[in-house]
């Protein structure tokens, strides 16, 4: 037997429930995660919830948790490159607020990197990543960060960064300086916006990436000039304005690209921002705070 945090219905934080399960066994292509330390996402938050239930219903009982890092305890059939022993990070398809999880194709971990950082990289990494080489900027131009301090928002801000782009990020007045850290030029968002990206670029905005989803895609057109120079991670309402949504179709995603980030993560070129280290009986604590409002920064459990 090991430890799961499951809920078995929809409801607050306190339907998380610490409970004993039997480890999952890895099938064809999978292999079974002892995990060391788990992320929570804003998703699960929404799942647990039922926001989404119309659309991903959950079967019951859950085992909430999409990225992980830990050490290969058993692998699959047909599974190639990896052995028992080895440190891995990626997605799960059990749930990664457990002792142990499977995953398909995970990367391996470089040795200097942290268990946590590793585990935050995973989802909110690939995102960023995959809207960046959607928009397919080179160096020398300018883009425009909505949310540019938050978990998506960060990645990107640092990965155009290391690519020579120009960033302007758009963030909330506490967040100013965080974002001038990574390279950044940083403005305020609200009302006002356009006129501030204007004077912080002169030479104008090339793209602009969103992902906050605070009704920003008007602006950002107005910015760029077109609707093809802008894409959403949050924002339902971007097939009103022409702008491309990104995130739900998995054929989408980028997962390739975890092993780059992980290799400027050890270089120091991109960090993740942790507001704190739980272990996993606080998982209900870590959904209440970031419902709450009042986690500014990755919250990671470890098992």
């Amino acid at each position: 037997m090991s430890a799961a945090v499951i809920y078995s219905h929809y409801g607050s934080p306190e339907v998380l429930v610490l409970s004993e399960v039997v480890p999952p066994e890895p099938g064809p292509g999978q292999v079974l995660v002892r995990v060391r330390a788990a992320t929570v996402n804003p998703l699960d938050i929404k799942l647990r919830r039922g926001d989404m239930s119309l659309v991903r219903p959950q079967r019951f009982p859950v085992t909430p948790g999409l990225d992980a890092a830990g050490i290969v305890a058993a692998v699959g059939a047909d599974v190639q490159g990896l052995e028992v022993g080895d440190e891995v990070f990626g997605a799960t398809i059990t749930g990664s607020y457990a002792d142990f999880a499977l995953m398909e194709a995970p990367t391996p971990k470089p040795a200097g990197l942290e268990w946590g950082l590793a585990a935050s990289l995973a989802t909110v990494g690939e995102a960023a990543y995959r809207a960046l080489a959607h928009l397919g900027l080179e160096a020398g131009q300018t883009l425009l960060v909505h949310g540019a301090a938050g978990s998506v928002g960060a990645i990107a801000t640092q990965l155009a960064v290391a690519r020579d782009i120009i960033v302007i990020g758009s963030v909330g007045p506490d967040d100013l300086k965080e974002v001038e850290s990574f390279g950044a030029t940083a403005v305020e968002y609200g009302p006002g916006l356009v006129n501030r990206v204007r004077f912080a670029a002169p030479q104008g905005v090339d793209a602009a990436l969103d992902t906050a989803g605070h009704g920003v895609l008007p602006d950002s057109i107005e910015l760029t000039g077109s609707a093809d120079t802008v894409i959403t991670i949050a924002d339902p309402a971007a097939g009103q304005f022409g702008v491309r949504f990104t995130g739900d179709d998995h054929s989408d995603r980028a997962f390739a690209a975890l092993p780059e980030l992980a290799e400027l993560a050890v270089e120091g070129k991109l960090t993740v921002r942790v507001w704190g280290r739980y272990p996993l009986t606080d998982a209900a604590r870590a959904h209440a705070e970031i419902e709450a409002g009042t986690a500014h920064g990755k919250i990671i459990l470890l098992p």
